[in-house]
This record gives C-alpha cells, structure tokens and sequence, in this order.
C-alpha cells in the first residue's frame, strides 16, 4: 500500500513511518525538511516538503497518488489561537483530501474528541473529527490517544527537587495514557487490514489515577514520590497568570480538566492491549529522566514545578 504520513519526522510519524517502510509499504512523507527527513529517505521514504500546521508547500498535491493516509494535528501549546488552530489545519486536510484518490486514512484525534462543548484541548480535537467526518468517500478511523506517557517527563524537575508531582486532575480520575511508540505501532496494524466501516473510533491508553502513577514512579525510583492535587480555584489562577501564562491558556487547561473531573468526558472499554505499561514505561524512561534532572542544575521554575512543591 502507497500511504502517505503527515508529520513524519514527529515523534509519532517518525516511528510510525519507519513500522511502515518495515512492513514494505510505499511511504510518502511530509515533513519541513531537515536531518529527520534525510535520516527516513535514506531508509525509502519519499520526501514531500511542508506543512498542514503552518499551511506551507503544494498541499493539494500530497495525496494525489496515494491509496491511505495518516493525518494528525500538531498540538501547539503556545499557539494564541488554541482552539483556531485544530479547525484550520482540519480544513486544510479536507480541501486536499476529497477529490483525492484516498480511500482510507487514519487520523490520530484525542480521548474526549466525541464530546461537544468547552472541553478545552478535547474541544479542537472534536471539531478536527467532525470536519474529516465530512469525507464521505473515504473509510476513516479515529486513533483517540489517551496523555502521552513521555509527557509526564514534564514532572521531572518537581519530582527531582520536590518529590512529588502537582497537578489539578482530580486524584479519583482514571486517565488513559499511552506510550508514542504503542500509538505508532497501533495505526500501523490499521493500514495492515484496513477496515470496511465507514467511521470507527479506537480509545488507545490503560488508566491510572494520578496517585496510582506518583506511586509506580516511586518504586520505580526506590522513593517516594507523592501526587500533590492542586485545585482549579481563583487563586490559582491568579498565581498562573502573574508567573506562568495567559488567560487564554489559562481557560484552554482550566476547561481541559474540569472536562475530567466533572466525568464529562468518558472512556470506553474494550481497548487494543498495549505493550508498554507504565511500569515499563517508568523504570526504562521516567527513571533516567528524574535522575538527571536530580543531577543537573536548577532549572526555572515552571507550573507543573510550582504546584508540586506544594
């Protein structure tokens, strides 16, 4: 199958186009250029220069000799259009992909993409899902990934100086998450045996709770790490404005997790098995990433840093 990947030197497309190429699939990849993009041409892929996220290149031109496609969204933490940014990229997809001749693509979207209303980082990836959904020539699955598992290593710092990790995600919640390579390794099988349905949806994640992971990190460690729940209050968001961020990121994380702990957005049951735990995950990469950020120098605080310090 000839497939063409966007984002292909990510941290998902990467690997994902590598599984690709190994499997003997045709891979066409876009990317910016660069060492990334030279590195996966040298293991046959075929190069294709630009961008969806920034609207660069002849994007009508990626997917005209193509069978499948893999689509995702950068997610763009500092964008100043936080929700903007999904629908026209979204937009972009469509406009290159209807009169192409694609007849099945996988798009990797979020847990909670199916939920309506002011979810936050759920709601872009939900208005994404409702554009493509328009395709109606082309059988599309919805890759729903759960928090990625290297994102914890956002915590590094508090783990390392203050023992801890802090956040506002109510301490009861089960929260899928997912390792990069499982998602790659996931969408991979898709293009294997595509699937007849027109439209399905796969939650990809195993759920923990917060303190559940501060503990499975702690063994991991041989210390204890405790999960510090910081909660969304007007004091809070003073301190986050003043030190950290804007409103508008303040209401983009305030909406995301107030979406969780009010059980807005729901997980289903029955996931693929996913290789990659988080006890695997915490012994082989979160371990190593504390210790050296116990060894390196102090860094500037952050507001992950700020709250789990307490």
């Amino acid at each position: 199958m000839r497939i063409a990947v966007v984002g292909a030197t990510g941290r998902v497309g990467a690997k994902l186009t590598e599984n690709l190429l190994a499997k003997g699939h045709s891979v066409k990849a876009l990317s910016r250029g660069g060492p990334a993009l030279d590195a996966l041409v040298a293991k046959g892929a075929e190069p294709f220069l630009g961008s969806f996220d920034t609207g660069d290149g002849e994007l009508g031109n990626f997917f005209e000799d193509v069978d499948a496609a893999f689509l995702m969204v950068k997610t763009v933490w500092q964008a100043e259009d936080f929700h903007g940014h999904y629908p026209t990229v979204g937009l972009r997809f469509f406009d290159a992909l209807r009169d192409s001749p694609v007849k099945f693509a996988v798009s990797l979207t979020a847990m909670g993409s199916e939920v309506s209303g002011n979810t936050g980082h759920f709601q872009g990836f939900h208005i994404l899902d409702q554009i493509l959904n328009r395709l109606r020539d082309i059988k599309l699955v919805h890759l729903q990934g759960g928090w990625f598992k290297e994102d914890l290593s956002r915590w590094a710092d508090g783990i390392a100086q203050h023992g801890a990790i802090g956040w506002s995600l109510d301490p009861s919640v089960k929260a899928p998450w997912v390792a990069i390579q499982d998602i790659a390794d996931l969408a991979a099988e898709e293009f294997d045996m595509p699937t007849d349905r027109h439209r399905s949806v796969k939650q990809l994640g195993i759920d923990y709770t917060m303190p559940e992971i501060a503990a499975i990190l702690g063994r991991a460690l041989g210390s204890e790490v405790n999960y510090r729940f910081v909660k969304n209050d007007r004091e809070l968001e003073t301190v986050f404005r003043e030190k950290f961020g804007t409103l508008d990121r303040w209401v983009y994380d305030y909406n995301t997790l107030a979406a969780l702990n009010d059980g807005r957005v729901k997980f289903r049951e029955g996931r693929p098995a996913l290789r990659t735990t988080m006890e695997d995950f915490a012994k082989n990469t979160l371990r190593l990433l504390v210790e050296k950020a116990r060894s390196d120098a102090v860094k500037p605080e952050t507001f992950l840093t700020w709250m789990s310090r307490g």
